[in-house]
């Protein structure tokens, strides 16, 4: 579709093809009581970890899909997907397309994580009704407002932007000119907005930088400090910038995504790729996020020590979790191990136990490399 064409709404899809469905793992299914559809998975799912499932004492593996892995649909690839967030209008989850050469800024939505079928698609687009592409646009984070609205975060500037369910854009979120990427602020280029989340409440809005500010750099060259910008809903119901957050991630990762939950809470994605070796993917928690100290008028968060920054714990080492019978196209500690950009916590919130089904997505970036892979999580979250 041309950019000059007038503005299309969800385009409806049918799936050609359905590519690697859940890797059945027999000895597992006989062994273990989680081993059963999503569906019923929370309701059923024990308070302990069984071992041969653990990835962590507070999170264990239920199950991963391929089945969106270069899928075709009407001609387009199904790829590059860099976000995950659900959409309770649709009965959908939506992830957004990553910047890609030769694509469109667009949202594709798929049903069951256990077994998805795409259902549609969703191209965003400027005020004037003209598709955004991959000259002006770089999509990694998504969030559904309240209203319905899409809230898309793009690496280029970066930016935040409001799109209707129409896929055009409605407004945009302000940014702090240093977090623009140099030389019109300190950010560097492909590492800014990658995680964005919007709180259960829909009252506030989170978005992660990926990588650091120039200016947040130590005298002694530690880079692993990072801003999450803070928007709250004002009366006219838009949002308004109130503060930022420091976090820090382990020396070497990145902060790939974040997914808020509950109250006070805050799940962030730390991932890392070494040539050779394969991907890092831990899953933290800053439980008590709301309570960080606002970090606005911190010129240098590498010289201030850690007593400002948000206290995080361990919920998940997708190292650590058994491979499922998951293949892998190139070197891995763990074969279940992609390139995981997407993160939200599946609809339903803590059962009893203070159990949440916790879902992963892949970015393939359109390689052969790489796959787009769905993971389901069983997390205790604290």
């Amino acid at each position: 579709m041309s950019a000059s064409q007038p503005p299309h709404p969800t385009r409806s899809r049918r799936s050609r093809s359905r590519r690697g469905r859940v890797a059945t793992v027999a000895a597992l299914l006989l062994a273990s009581p989680v081993a059963i559809p999503a569906a019923a998975a929370q309701a059923h799912a024990p308070s302990t970890p069984p071992a041969a499932l653990a990835c962590s004492p507070s999170a264990w593996a239920e199950g991963y899909s391929d089945a969106l892995n270069k899928l075709v649909v009407d001609g387009d690839t199904v790829g590059g997907l860099s976000a995950l967030a659900y959409d309770s209008r649709r009965h959908a989850y939506g992830s957004v397309v990553d910047h890609s050469t030769g694509e469109l800024a667009e949202i594709w939505f798929f049903d069951d994580p256990a077994d998805p079928h795409v259902l549609g698609s969703l191209v965003l687009r400027r005020p004037d009704g003209t598709a955004y592409n991959e000259n002006d646009f770089d999509g990694e984070g998504l969030a559904v407002l309240p209203n319905g609205d899409y809230l898309v975060s793009s690496e280029t500037e970066p930016s935040v932007r409001v799109f209707g369910r129409d896929g055009v854009q409605r407004s945009e979120l302000a940014i702090p000119a240093r977090f623009l990427v140099a030389p019109a602020g300190e950010a560097t280029k492909n590492a800014t907005l990658e995680g964005l989340t919007v709180s259960p409440d829909g009252r506030t809005v989170y978005a992660a930088m990926e990588g650091v500010l120039s200016g947040d750099v130590s005298a002694t060259g530690d880079a692993t400090d990072r801003r999450i910008l803070v928007y709250r809903l004002n009366r006219h119901h838009g949002y308004d910038l109130v503060k930022e957050i420091g976090y820090q991630v382990d020396p070497g990762n990145r902060i790939s995504e974040v997914a808020a939950y509950g109250s006070h809470g805050l799940l962030v994605l730390e991932a890392a790729f070494t040539a050779g070796y394969g991907n890092t993917i831990k899953v933290y928690a800053a439980p008590r996020i709301t309570r960080a100290a606002d970090v606005t008028q911190v010129g240098d968060l590498g010289d201030t020590g850690t007593a400002l920054l948000a206290k995080k714990t361990l919920v998940a080492d997708v190292a650590q979790c058994p491979s499922l019978g998951a293949t892998a196209p190139e070197p891995q500690p763990n074969p279940l191990l992609d390139n995981y950009e997407g993160m939200t916590i599946a609809p339903g919130g803590r059962d009893c136990d203070g159990l949440s089904e916790l879902l992963l997505i892949s970015d393939d970036n359109f390689s052969a490399a790489q796959n787009t892979r769905l993971l389901r999580l069983t997390v205790r979250l604290p």
